[in-house]
């Protein structure tokens, strides 16, 4: 780049998976890039439908068959995209995405053979290790000097497989040493969600990873911006699928971002804010598709606090009830029902207590709690007291500023949906969410009302 310009001004940019599904999709994302000088470090997620092919490979029992098919059906994806660039190129490019997918290969047999968590990052990281060397030479091919960074070589974890913690301070020295150099020549296209612990192997961060990465790197480096590109305009209101209604949010404040992404909106893991906050670094929620339509800017403070900005919706959800007459008068009934739920890593969302029993409730996104929940963990708290369980149910938080203190707050909620039953109510602990309970079946009748009366 010929107009090369002191970096003062930083934007790190992550491309989720449907940004860079296909080529059409990267081109778009290089446009982007192109037309924004300050980018110079790209965090991409997999291609659209990669991972979910890599979450079944790391699986127990794979037959040979299946693991085949699954990887010609991640090169297809990969080489539907190369195959639109000049022949030298693609050709280098494609006996790199070959020996990769051997790599996968030799990884899947192993772990159909003998199942390890360890194995499984290791093939669930190929999504993006494969589409970040795609996206740099299809940002080559537009003009931009893009080149491929493996983040391995930064992104140093603990060897906590699947959920990985990132070690920030290491994170920042490696960055300064091996990243930052690198961005005032170069677009640096690295990966999102994968890591690497102080054995040399290769874990990942979870759920939502790759926004997390891209934000944990923005701390990193300094950046002076964070643009999360995904396939919606923006954060909404609502889940616009809910409801028609729903509209996009021009500015949020971190505090109220970090409440959606907490009670389900999709679009931003409950972590990814974290770094940002930290560094007060804004971050922007934009289409890849439709960037001319902006998004959604979150930042340390907004100039609109209006009582409600959105309606988020979580569903899935367990209630356990524990109740018990010991409770009356007496101390420390609680600090055992927690230690037992502590004991068992299991972190409880809401909690409301009256004289004798205590509701909890617990996020159940992959059903994975239930079992949990019904049988050792209700067999420890059963010894303390009676227990009870409910599942389908949802939880609707409502989210806005001041709502701990602003008049008429419940009415305007509950007189909304009086016809319908509410089992639990969270209301003043924070000012900015009021949540409660209701019936799974009931969940989206509740959300297009409210939202109708509160979003006039």
């Amino acid at each position: 780049m010929s107009h090369q310009e002191p970096i003062s001004n930083i934007t790190v940019a992550k491309f989720g998976g449907t940004s860079v599904a296909d080529y059409q999709a990267m081109l778009r994302c290089a446009d982007i890039i192109k037309n924004d000088n300050s980018t110079r470090l790209v965090v991409v997620s997999a291609s659209a439908g990669v991972t979910n092919h890599l979450v079944r490979l790391s699986q127990k029992n794979i037959s040979n068959q299946e693991q085949s098919d699954i990887i010609s059906n991640i090169r297809a994806i990969q080489l539907n995209i190369t195959q639109h660039l000049v022949k030298d190129v693609q050709q280098a490019l494609n006996a790199e995405i070959n020996a990769l997918l051997d790599e996968l290969s030799n990884y899947a047999l192993k772990q159909s053979q003998q199942y390890s968590v360890k194995q499984g990052d290791s093939i669930l990281a190929f999504g993006e290790q494969l589409s970040s060397r795609v996206f740099a030479q299809v940002l080559l091919s537009v003009g931009v000097n893009g080149a491929y960074f493996n983040v391995q070589q930064v992104m140093k974890t603990n060897s906590l497989y699947g959920k990985a913690v990132v070690d920030v301070e290491q994170l920042s020295v490696a960055c300064n040493e091996l990243l930052i150099p690198k961005l005032s020549t170069q677009i640096i296209v690295t990966q999102g969600f994968i890591g690497q612990d102080g054995l040399g192997e290769t874990t990942t961060l979870g759920r939502g990873g790759s926004d997390y990465s891209a934000a944990l790197l923005a701390e990193a480096i300094n950046a002076s911006n964070l643009a999360i590109w995904t396939d919606v305009v923006g954060i909404f209101t609502t889940d616009p699928r809910i409801t028609d209604q729903a509209r996009a949010i021009k500015e949020i404040s971190f505090g109220e971002a970090a409440e959606m992404a907490t009670f389900g909106a999709k679009i931003l893991h409950p972590a990814t804010l974290i770094p940002a906050m930290r560094h007060n670094i804004p971050v922007f929620v934009g289409s890849s598709k439709e960037p001319e339509k902006g998004g959604t800017q979150i930042k340390q403070s907004v100039d609109s606090n209006p009582t409600y900005r959105s309606i988020a919706l979580r569903r899935e959800q367990t209630l356990v009830t524990v109740k018990s007459p010991a409770m009356l008068h007496a101390s420390g009934f609680l600090a055992q029902v927690f230690g037992i739920l502590a004991k068992h890593e299991l972190s409880i969302d809401l909690i409301t207590t009256s004289e004798i029993s205590v509701a909890l409730t617990f996020d159940n996104p992959s059903g994975s709690t239930q079992a949990l929940l019904t049988s050792t963990v209700v067999k420890e708290l059963e010894q303390l007291c009676e227990v009870s369980v409910e599942h389908g149910l949802s939880l609707v938080a409502v989210i806005g500023n001041g709502l701990d203190s602003t008049k008429g707050i419940g009415q305007n909620v509950f007189q909304t949906i009086n016809d319908i039953n509410i089992r639990l109510i969270c209301h003043g602990a924070s000012a900015n969410n009021l949540c409660f309970l209701v019936d799974e079946k009931n969940a989206n009748y509740v959300v297009e009302k409210l939202h109708s009366k509160l979003f006039v």
